[in-house]
């Protein structure tokens, strides 16, 4: 396997909040490697905006601090080192006042220039609006200027829809990248490849031929750290809004007629628009991890001693189409479960009869889709037990782990989400974000769900700390003659 990189056109990317957490952990490494691996230019701009009082050269150290963190020693050479931190800028902006902006265009000279220019605002959400409404005004933007959001993009419908209201004031849609980094791994873009690039699995892909689908996203820790913050948002909110759903469409959505971004999002948003309502409470479980010896409970985590906010949540969805018809699709999220698993589980209909009395038990074949630990795709068979003694059946896995795969190519790393993401920006490529219709529909399906819960003054079931989450999940399942996938430790 050989990795191909194609080299961008030499850009302007300004950050702000660039002392922030985010851009120490994700944003400098992802740069750093796109420029260490030849497709960001050595001509690229990187320019730091906070309200932290630092000058240039008080940015690189920190940036340079926060490579020796999130970098692998391997993956870190002096030229690579020197080239990219020459490349990087730094003006203290107070992005709800006045000071700073002057600076910070004259850092960035090249206005209506047709040099690619982003503006990455890992922020609060409360600061997007103002902060695209500054660019705008100032005249940083140019003829290729590009913003970027992280999530949560709104609380509610409402909020969302405001959001996109802002936006829309200061960048045209097609200049707005809603960023979701689910999207960005491997495993997700290789999902689109393998429906639509193989003859194989399209014809298969329809409630004639699949059972049931399973989406997980499970994490081991627990909101420790940012306890406040979550217990206004929840699994709900955090997850299912946007990552769960996201990745239900792509499962979901109808093959489109070109692969270029408003196609393929014209189809997600078919799907977010065609999920049924959740109008019966069994369908939905809320959950919140207690505490357990040394480990601390969501509400001690949450400094909430009566919350009433899910750290756990698992649904029954339904696409309400011809294609998917009868086809339930499973989604749980959670923290401080037994593991750290993202899954997508797409479990075919078991074959119509055996011919082979008392030669074992014909297995379903399920074709699981990893995002995490260990990026890549399995396909379950059952075959011949080999040896003598007559026929048995045995189950065994086709595995396409890109860890396996790239085995014999021990210098090929798989980037991270944001490395893809960010250059799809710089590229003018919208395929893998989220469109401001797409973004309201999916808050138009949890709303409801969300305002039940509270009309009915649901409180989260418990749950114990490194197991599965709350019985109830389980019965949500074991109603339909199925079983969750084991979340391993």
């Amino acid at each position: 396997m050989v990795a191909r990189v194609v080299p961008v056109d030499p850009f302007d990317l300004v950050v702000f909040g660039a002392t922030g957490d985010l851009a120490r952990r994700k944003l400098i490494p992802a740069l750093y490697h796109r420029m260490h691996d030849g497709q960001a230019p050595e001509g690229a701009r990187i320019v730091g905006a906070a309200r932290a009082d630092l000058d240039a050269d008080g940015y690189r150290r920190m940036a340079d601090a926060a490579l020796t963190e999130f970098v692998a020693p391997a993956d870190l050479d002096a030229a690579s080192r020197e080239i990219f931190l020459k490349a990087i800028d730094y003006v203290p902006v107070d992005i709800g006042g006045d000071d700073g902006w002057t600076a910070l265009g004259e850092a960035l000279p090249e206005h209506g220039s047709s040099r690619p220019r982003a503006f990455y605002l890992s922020l609060a959400p409360r600061f997007f609006g103002p902060a695209a409404a500054r660019v705008k005004s100032e005249g940083l933007a140019g003829a290729e200027g590009r913003i970027v959001v992280e999530k949560p993009f709104g609380h509610d419908l409402g909020s969302a829809r405001a959001l996109n209201a802002a936006l829309a004031g200061a960048f045209d849609e097609h200049h707005v990248y809603r960023i979701d980094h689910y999207l960005g791994k491997e495993t997700v873009q290789n999902l689109m490849a393998l429906r639509f690039a193989n003859a194989l699995f399209e014809p298969l892909w329809n409630n004639h031929h699949i059972d049931h689908v399973q989406i997980t996203v499970a994490e081991s820790v627990g909101v420790e750290g940012r306890g406040p913050y979550y217990d206004g948002v929840g699994a709900m909110r955090d997850m299912v809004q946007n990552h769960l759903l996201q990745l239900l469409c792509l499962i979901a959505m109808e093959p489109p007629a070109h692969f270029e971004p408003d196609a393929v999002r014209d189809e997600k948003v078919k799907v977010l628009r065609a999920l049924a309502p959740l109008s019966s409470a069994e369908n939905v479980v809320r959950g919140q991890y207690a505490g357990a010896g040394a480990s601390a409970s969501y509400a001690e985590d949450a400094q909430s001693p009566d919350s009433r906010t899910e750290s756990y949540i698992a649904l029954k969805a339904e696409v309400a189409n011809w294609r998917w018809s009868g086809v339930p699709f499973y989604l749980r999220t959670g923290k401080r479960l037994r593991g750290r698993m993202s899954e997508i589980a797409v479990a075919f209909k078991p074959a119509p009869h055996s011919i082979f009395p008392g030669g074992g038990k014909v297995g379903q074949n399920v074709l699981a889709i990893r995002l995490q630990p260990d990026e890549g795709i399995t396909l379950g068979m059952t075959i011949k037990d080999p040896g003598p003694g007559g026929l048995r059946l045995a189950p065994a896995v086709l595995d396409m782990t890109f860890a396996e795969a790239m085995r014999g190519a021990p210098s090929l790393r798989m980037p991270d989400a944001y490395e893809r993401l960010v250059m799809d920006v710089i590229r003018g490529d919208q395929t893998l974000f989220m469109r401001g219709d797409e973004c309201e529909a999916a808050w138009s399906w949890v709303d409801p769900i969300i305002a039940a819960w509270e009309e009915r003054g649901d409180r989260p079931a418990a749950y114990d700390p490194g197991s599965s989450g709350p019985d109830d999940a389980l019965m949500l399942l074991h109603r339909d003659g199925r079983r969750w996938r084991e979340i391993a430790p």
